[in-house]
């Protein structure tokens, strides 16, 4: 998900830090004890990408929090469907709700193009007037100052609506595959004070699935911690590539499998109505997120193993209280 093969630069004083801190693999003290867990507690947020991108992509989420364990979701504000998710969430202001700030429009009948407009951001939008299918095309044509316009002008639409903003991340890691466009995602963040998806800790999942990024981050870790913005120890993405008839059993092994520390794993839970395949064709998988998200073994293992299931939410609230 998070590919940075084109993050090749890095300031020295920040690469300094970042080899200091992260050195061989981690931080001697995790990001969990940081936050005022204790050394062996396995800590984790179950996340929900894509939410407002359809009908089907709410009531999946919805159904992941309600009935389920899923623990956060993030919304795509440019879609179609993002004012049914706002309205929920004026009457479920508790839920953990984040932006997947999305900046390409991946599929192929049903598109949306940028907040901020085409005139304001023309090198995001394709000749369909809808944002790029994919992360090389916005690279080959988007300048920082225009993802930076439209990550506030997404933030904007959401303050609009009244849609809580608790967290950050990145709609097909598009935001994690230059290093300008990092940097624009960090400087919102902190100028903001919006925490932002970024994984710093033993990070186990994260290097097996993208090192390249991993290695890349580093130098931003420390940053965005002493800018009093909370980081996770590790980052799982590949529940997408999992047997959807095997993602409740796959979930409840990972679980087991957990070091100590925050980790985030993400799905993409929808509940898909009959024209839902034709929005996607990752419908079954979707599908298979929320039964892994509602599943009475999921649940029973994280009650066996001792899980605690966290918020991006309760991440900034207890990095309020600790020192730099």
């Amino acid at each position: 998900m998070l590919n940075m093969n084109h993050f090749k630069k890095l300031t020295p004083l920040w690469a300094v830090i970042g080899y200091i801190m992260c050195h061989e693999g981690g931080y001697a003290e995790s990001f969990a004890e940081r936050l005022g867990w204790n050394a062996n507690d396995v800590v984790v947020i179950l996340h929900v990408d894509d939410v407002g991108m359809s009908h089907s992509s709410n009531q999946g989420a919805i159904q992941s929090v309600e009935k389920g364990v899923a623990t956060s979701w993030a919304v795509m504000m440019p879609c179609s469907w993002v004012s049914e998710i706002g309205h929920y969430l004026l009457d479920h202001p508790h839920v953990d709700s984040g932006l997947h700030l999305t900046l390409t429009s991946e599929w192929k009948s049903y598109r949306w193009g940028p907040l901020a407009g085409k005139a304001a951001v023309p090198g995001l939008v394709d000749n369909e007037g809808c944002l790029w299918r994919s992360v090389p095309q916005v690279l080959a044509s988007a300048t920082a100052d225009e993802i930076e316009l439209e990550i506030r002008a997404q933030i904007d639409r959401a303050k609009t609506l009244n849609i809580p903003i608790t967290h950050l991340d990145s709609h097909m890691g598009t935001l994690f595959a230059h290093p300008a466009y990092f940097e624009r995602y960090v400087k919102v963040g902190i100028e903001e004070q919006i925490p932002i998806l970024i994984a710093g800790g033993h990070l186990t999942y994260a290097k097996q699935e993208n090192g390249d990024a991993v290695e890349a981050l580093k130098p931003y870790v420390a940053k965005v911690w002493g800018a009093g913005l909370p980081v996770i120890d590790d980052l799982h993405t590949n529940t997408y590539g999992w047997p959807a008839d095997e993602k409740p059993e796959r979930l409840a092994t990972l679980l087991k499998a957990l070091k100590p520390g925050i980790t985030e794993i993400l799905f993409h839970a929808s509940d898909p109505s009959d024209i839902f395949p034709l929005v996607t064709g990752s419908s079954e998988s979707r599908k298979g997120d929320l039964n892994a998200l509602t599943s009475p073994l999921v649940k029973q293992t994280i009650e066996s193993e001792g899980i605690i299931l966290t918020t991006w939410k309760e991440l900034m609230e207890r990095r309020k209280k600790v020192q730099p």
